[in-house]
């Protein structure tokens, strides 16, 4: 694959950013396209390595030595196939996956990873920007309707999915668009919404309907889909937010992460009014939760305006290399600082939140914390140890909470009287339920996750509802082991 020594003779690449100063002022994407060359000599990285430990870090399966090899060729078209024959959205994946194939690189072991997500973007924005993507009509139709609940990556995999097995497939969505949190919970400046928009106008020509401002087990019962349908795929995600349950947990200022990024998102894609508690202008904000929602958090309240933005982390602070109980190709455990943090914010590690702290009021005036230790003992989990006198106080006007969700809610599917764990996920089979025609993916059937798995989760559960429906399916499934040939 690639050039022979071209790992020797070529660097690693990243997207060059937009000057902070600049981008802090707009919500727009803000990253720099490396020219065609650059792109292509960074497929030429791509090692013969003989076992592609890429395959295995990545949960859809991309054939990432060939696409990586056609575009060392600059035969793009080809690139282009490759990448959607696995991946039903490598635009947004290849703007918001953490990349767990780079991980798994085996170029990794001795120098830098190939830039697998910079190539897979720019393949498909290519894809885009010559007319080579274009809706996919089926020729016929199979008479069998299906209804997806739920229009997130997982929803949205699926139903293209099982719109090429020749199904009818209306999505239901409670928003008033589709995309799930791809719209509402990724900021512009990750994810320009149009992007979404041109993917979105392709399935509608393909042949799927999309009904907006639609709450299942709200607007229509979940019984009624069950009754119109012969399959009903539940794909609402894992939406109940984790709270901190601590003193003062109900003083005003204190926001969930999701509330604050999709009411920024609608401002921008709905127009609508800004929430005067949503606002982070002239505030001095905490985040609490270090992963990527957090990080949003920092980029969004820098853009409003924040005084200033102060990111709380629990855990100690990571490592810049690869611990001997992290060792490759699996996810690294090791210090990242996303584009969010360059833009202005403190971090703190191994920090615990005791107390939120109001006036008489009841308006958030502080916080109260205390520094912790994680101390292992031997057969054990870690254990949390606060450290006596560490106890702080943080001045605050705003605290965003970013600390993941549970599970599904429940009224999605209370008359369907589905079989659950203990946090309302249904037990499934095969991706089907304890109820026969009633199918579930993504972050409702797995809990909280990644965008490619959920892309992963909708594209199986396709393959699993077309063979439930036909007895057999010549949909792509890395369940049967024999991933698409590209043509």
């Amino acid at each position: 694959m690639g050039k022979l020594r071209g790992f020797i003779e070529f660097d690693r690449i990243t997207e060059e950013n937009i000057p902070v100063h600049s981008r802090v002022k707009n919500y727009k994407e803000f990253t720099l396209k490396p020219s065609d060359k650059e792109l292509e000599k960074q497929g030429s990285r791509c090692m013969d390595c003989g076992v592609p430990f890429c395959h295995s870090g990545c949960p859809l399966g991309n054939m990432i030595p060939d696409f990586n090899d056609a575009v060392h060729r600059r035969s793009w078209r080809e690139a282009l196939d490759i990448l959607h024959s696995t991946n039903n959205f490598p635009e947004f994946t290849g703007r918001l996956c953490p990349a767990p194939c780079e991980s798994a690189c085996v170029l990794g072991l001795i120098s830098p990873p190939v830039s697998i997500e910079l190539i897979e973007k720019y393949i498909v924005e290519r894809g885009f920007s010559e007319g080579w993507i274009k809706a996919k009509v089926p020729m016929g139709r199979t008479g069998k309707k299906i209804a997806v609940v739920g229009s997130g990556p997982a929803g949205l995999a699926a139903a293209q999915q099982l719109n090429y097995a020749g199904h009818s497939v209306q999505v239901y969505e409670r928003d008033k668009k589709v995309g799930g949190l791809l719209r509402y919970g990724i900021p512009d400046f990750k994810l320009e919404k149009s992007i979404i928009d041109r993917r979105i106008d392709l399935m509608i020509e393909e042949g799927i309907k999309f009904i907006t401002s639609t709450e299942v087990g709200k607007d229509i019962d979940i019984e009624e889909l069950y009754a119109k349908n012969d399959v009903v795929l539940l794909c609402g995600g894992a939406t109940i937010k984790r709270g901190l349950p601590i003193p003062g947990a109900d003083s005003k200022g204190i926001i969930q992460a999701m509330d604050f990024l999709k009411n920024q998102n609608q401002i921008i894609d709905e127009k609508i009014d800004m929430h005067s508690s949503l606002n982070a202008k002239n505030k001095n904000v905490i985040v609490i939760g270090g992963g990527d929602t957090g990080s949003d958090c920092i980029g969004t309240s820098n853009r409003q305006g924040a005084k200033s933005v102060v990111n709380f982390e629990i855990l100690p602070k990571p490592p810049k290399q690869r611990s001997n109980e992290n060792p490759w190709p699996y996810w690294p455990f090791t210090l990242k600082s996303s584009s969010s943090h360059e833009e202005g914010s403190k971090r703190k590690w191994s920090i615990l939140t005791k107390e939120f702290i109001s006036d008489k009021n009841g308006k958030l005036t502080g916080l109260k914390t205390i520094e912790v230790e994680w101390k292992k003992i031997d057969g054990q989990k870690s254990r949390l140890i606060e450290i006596d006198g560490t106890e702080k106080i943080w001045p605050c006007d705003m605290v965003l909470l970013a600390l993941g969700f549970t599970g599904p809610e429940k009224n999605i599917y209370s008359g369907l009287n589905l079989k659950t764990d203990e946090f309302n996920k249904p037990l499934t089979k095969n991706y089907m339920t304890s109820n026969k025609k009633v199918f579930a993916a993504g972050d409702l059937r797995r809990g909280q996750s990644l965008i490619v798995w959920a892309i992963s989760e909708g594209r199986e559960a396709a393959y699993r509802i077309d063979e439930h429906l036909m007895g057999y399916s010549n949909l792509p499934s890395k369940i049967k082991g024999d991933l698409p040939l590209v043509k």
